[in-house]
């Protein structure tokens, strides 16, 4: 993955009558990554999704691809790829000619056509089916098919809007190795659309988190998960637990927040600005809990409510009357968790220094 840059929004916004659907926003997805936008309905995604393929005009700011600006420029001209949500294929078409049919609307010769076809077919793995239509196939096989339609024209931008939501679970996960495999081996630069979390922190080189038009943070799957820059990215990114602690002391680096009778190390970068003894609110992975024996001293205290095996891990739901929410979720090794019945009062102790505080 290079670093030169494929898809540019400079300053973009986009209104639908009074509501800006996107603000003032910038963003430059790299040539060859794969970027998943990833944010609760109704944050901006798809609308951003739709400017890069032309379907709508931002209202202001501009939108390039590959140095060329394409504010102007209709969809069957900016050699993208679309997979859609409903993979949009022709019913009373083959499936070779479902693929074809993005090569027969650029007038290639016919042999170029079958060639690139057959390419593409053996690519998603679907050598053989090339005479059936697309009910005689399953769900995945559709999807494949939309998938080769979107590649065969060698786009220089590949567009996917939540591909795999009609799956199921096990055919999803599937699907989404298969997909990754073909990007990295393509090398094309692709933008992702979804709200399923971990299907963005599997996927993606990196990941933008969305939220009313805004872009709150941008980065790895890792820097979003483990170092969140906001509450909200905190708060939407995978399950999380609040805390109330207090805020001990802070240097250029590091800060200390003190949790009942523990003394938490967190980076300062997030509680920037406040003064020590200012109340804070500790944001903890449910992984990063341990339970202990009731009275001994610790972050917190409850009682386990809930136990809900998961194979390889137990989730336990402790409720905690001095926690925000009421209630924690430690999630321990299913060894571990079997220790913990229903009813029994636990103490809560943090094993981590990767916690994060924000101003309550």
């Amino acid at each position: 993955m290079g670093g030169a840059v494929a898809v540019h929004f400079d300053r973009v916004t986009k209104r639908f009558g009074s509501v800006a659907a996107i603000s003032d926003l910038s963003l430059e997805v790299r040539r060859g990554e794969l970027l998943t936008l990833l944010g609760p309905s109704g944050c901006g995604k798809t609308t951003l999704l739709n400017l890069v393929a032309g379907f709508f005009s931002p209202d202001g700011g501009s939108i390039s691809i590959d140095g060329r600006l394409v504010n102007d420029v209709p969809t069957y001209r900016r050699e993208i790829g679309l997979v859609f949500q409903s993979y949009a294929l022709f019913p009373h078409m083959t499936v070779a000619a479902n693929i074809a049919y993005g090569l027969r609307m650029r007038d290639l010769p016919k042999r170029d056509i079958t060639r690139r076809v057959g390419n593409v077919l053996s690519l998603v793995k679907l050598q053989g089916l090339e005479d059936r239509r697309p009910r005689q196939l399953s769900g995945g096989q559709q999807q494949r098919i939309a998938l080769a339609r979107a590649l065969v024209i060698n786009p220089k931008v590949l567009l996917l809007d939540e591909p795999f939501s009609a799956l199921d679970k096990n055919l999803r996960a599937s699907m989404q190795i298969e997909l990754r495999e073909i990007q990295r081996n393509l090398g094309v630069t692709t933008i992702f659309v979804t709200h399923d979390q971990s299907e963005a922190l599997s996927l993606s080189d990196r990941i933008a988190i969305m939220s009313e038009g805004h872009i709150r943070q941008i980065g790895t799957p890792e820097e979003i998960y483990t170092n969140p820059r906001e509450r909200f990215v905190a708060s939407f990114v995978g399950d999380v637990n609040v805390l109330r602690g207090k805020l001990m002391g802070i240097d250029d680096t590091r800060a200390i927040v003190e949790v009942g009778a523990a003394r938490i190390t967190v980076p300062s970068e997030s509680v920037r600005g406040l003064k020590a003894s200012m109340p804070v609110d500790l944001f903890v992975r449910p992984e990063q809990l341990q339970l202990t024996e009731a009275g001994k001293p610790c972050a917190s205290a409850g009682t386990v409510v809930a136990a809900v095996y998961q194979g390889a891990h137990i989730d336990l739901h402790i409720e905690c009357a001095d926690c925000p929410h009421g209630r924690l979720l430690a999630r321990l090794s299913a060894s571990e968790g079997t220790k913990w019945s229903i009813g029994t009062q636990v103490g809560i102790s943090i094993s981590t220094d990767e916690a994060i505080a924000f101003a309550t």
